[in-house]
């Protein structure tokens, strides 16, 4: 019984596992192209109306960084779209109310041994936490009633519910974290390949024509490695920002979970 009340109400938690990431990866890297292309590639950012002109508008400028420029602009587009998502994910999991009112509640009617009322403010909070909570409480009111078990293996079971619980919906919270760590780190070295890219153009223009180089290809080439280098760091530092914040929240409610979690054992332990 107890089994089958754990998986019940944890199975809306497994469901709302957010965007598929490879499928979100892969449509974010065919918008980047058709920016790149249609956008930034626009016949209008450019004299005489095609990319081989001068550009006259900064979305030419940023056309002009070459090929590695759609990588860079879909890795900013996927910082922005995993972002969200975490920041709506997340706010589900806290559930509808303070997290910190709903923590202090819940040890008031502890200390009261209330448990039918502690279940019923876990109902009304939702979220992961009221999850986790109404699963220890549950357990607790089913050990609380078991005669066939000493107090120390009732504290382990519950102990064990509440670790169960809570592993049960930490994937749901950290899904989808690793790609924002993996752009924070791989979008400098993706723009340091651009960067290298210009600068070796630059190179061969210095080196080219005989003494005479040429200062428009030149020019070209180093914007090139600029304009990689401006896109990696911001795509970069939005990745580090984003993911630090993220994992910040994430500590805080499983700080929460663990604080009440502590509270149940330290009330079954009172009581019974």
């Amino acid at each position: 019984m107890e089994k089958q009340q754990l998986t019940q109400s944890n199975t809306p938690a497994r469901k709302a596992g957010g965007l598929n990431p490879f499928i979100t990866i892969v449509i974010l890297l065919v918008i980047g192209e058709l920016i790149y292309h249609l956008i930034l590639g626009n016949s209008s950012n450019f004299e005489g109306g095609t990319t081989d002109g001068k550009p006259t508008t900064f979305m030419g400028i940023i056309h002009k960084g070459g090929i590695i420029v759609p990588f860079l602009i879909s890795f900013v587009l996927m910082v922005l779209v995993f972002s969200i998502e975490r920041f709506f994910i997340i706010g589900k999991a806290e559930g509808t109310g303070s997290l910190t009112n709903f923590v202090n509640q819940i040890r008031s009617l502890l200390d009261k041994n209330q448990i039918n009322e502690a279940i019923s403010l876990c109902d009304k909070q939702k979220g992961s936490i009221g999850n986790v909570v109404k699963e220890g409480l549950i357990s607790y009111k089913n050990l609380a009633n078991d005669t066939t078990l000493d107090k120390e293996q009732k504290l382990a079971s519950l102990s064990k519910t509440l670790e169960e619980a809570t592993t049960l919906e930490m994937p749901m919270l950290e899904k989808n974290m690793t790609i924002l760590a993996t752009i924070a780190s791989v979008g400098t070295l993706v723009a340091l390949m651009g960067t290298v890219i210009g600068m070796i153009k630059a190179f061969f223009a210095l080196g080219d024509g005989g003494g005479s180089p040429d200062a428009a290809a030149l020019s070209v080439g180093i914007s090139e490695a600029l304009v990689n280098t401006a896109l990696g760091i911001g795509a970069s530092a939005l990745a580090i920002i984003t993911y630090n914040f993220f994992t910040s929240k994430i500590d805080t409610l499983t700080f929460k979970i663990d604080e009440v979690g502590l509270s149940i054992q330290q009330s079954f332990a009172a009581h019974h």
